[in-house]
């Protein structure tokens, strides 16, 4: 989906999001094993990351002990998503492939200008700058309260990022901010319980994929 310009011939273009310890990443990683079962083309990558350049920005923005000003954690968020649609998002669309992507620009409206109190339009402009007025065609918004999170996460390694250090009203914000994107844009966004069973979420998920392709590709034998 492009705003404000003409579409590009495409298959499809799904993200992820949610806050930490919401399931995301493990819906991106069910949903890819199935996928690597029929004949579908297909692309997965994520944010930040997904390209050289992009992976070495990561490296910047999750170092649990790095310090950065919240304008410069959104421009090398942004650096990282141009140089992704760039050198891969966009060929691979132009190419038919399913594109799937564990974060897109949703993150930055809800991380950036939520969680940090940017201010979202001003986030937007640059967003769509370096999107190329790309938007994903669904986005599947794993929800679950931040006691959940907090929970999921101490079970998990015993060093975390920048992200995962925050305080609990930063990820409270965050949250409440996914929300109301989702609700701005309910025929984009799917708001899904990240607190229902992994095989579940991956069945509805997967069936909401395969029912925006067409035609259905079958299983390889």
């Amino acid at each position: 989906m492009r705003f404000g310009g003409p579409q590009i011939a495409k298959e499809l273009f799904v993200s992820f999001e949610g806050i930490e310890g919401s399931g995301k990443t493990t819906q991106v990683r069910l949903l890819h094993d199935y996928l690597a079962q029929t004949a579908i083309p297909f692309i997965f990558t994520r944010e930040p990351g997904g390209t050289p350049l992009g992976e070495r920005l990561r490296e910047l923005l999750i170092d649990p002990l790095g310090q950065m000003s919240r304008e410069a954690e959104m421009l090398l968020l942004s650096a990282s998503r141009a140089e992704l649609v760039d050198k891969v998002i966009e060929p691979a669309l132009e190419e038919g492939r399913l594109v799937v992507a564990d974060r897109f620009w949703d993150a930055s409206l809800a991380y950036q200008g939520y969680g940090r109190k940017l201010p979202v339009e001003t986030l937007m402009q640059i967003t769509m700058f370096a999107a190329r007025n790309l938007a994903p065609d669904v986005t599947f918004l794993l929800d679950i309260p931040v006691s959940v999170s907090r929970e999921r996460l101490r079970g998990r390694k015993k060093t975390t990022d920048r992200m995962e250090r925050e305080k609990r009203d930063f990820h409270e914000r965050v949250a409440e901010g996914y929300r109301k994107l989702a609700a701005a844009d309910p025929n984009r966004v799917m708001v899904l319980d990240g607190t229902r069973d992994s095989d579940e979420l991956a069945t509805e998920i997967r069936e909401v994929v395969l029912s925006r392709l067409t035609p259905n590709p079958a299983p390889r034998a």
